[in-house]
């Protein structure tokens, strides 16, 4: 029982408060890069204006070959069904944590340590990333 609530609560913490720690630490202490597409840009325009276009023309293309290599392996479209399914499987699995959480709060059925742990992790992971 203690272990469990140990990890429970350091899942649910854990998703909750890293993840605004970490952003925090990140802007306070690693410089931002001077060095942005936008900043050359600007840059340019000022400074030779004739040669913005060769930049902006190989930037567009630097990016498409980052785009084509990233999607390597997928062809075409993918369904809407799909589209819809990817889209639809994190909320599921957060409302059926808040749903068993709720169930065992209700007294109803007791959840195995597992499976506290897992949605109380979820639930903080969700959190988390609703913070930032």
């Amino acid at each position: 029982m203690g272990l469990e609530l140990i990890l429970g609560l350091v899942g649910t913490l854990g998703g909750m408060i890293l993840p605004p720690i970490v952003d925090f630490v990140k802007k306070k202490f690693i410089p931002a890069a001077n060095d942005t597409p936008e900043r050359t840009m600007g840059t340019l325009a000022t400074t030779a204006p004739a040669a913005l276009q060769g930049y902006v023309d190989a930037l567009a293309k630097y990016y498409q070959s980052q785009t084509s290599y990233f999607n390597r392996d997928v062809v075409g479209t993918p369904s809407t069904w799909v589209i819809n399914l990817r889209a639809v499987i994190r909320p599921l699995v957060v409302c059926g944590a808040f749903v068993l959480l709720g169930i065992e709060a209700a007294g109803l059925n007791k959840l195995d340590p597992v499976t506290r742990t897992g949605s109380l992790t979820v639930i903080g992971n969700w959190l988390g990333s609703r913070i930032i």
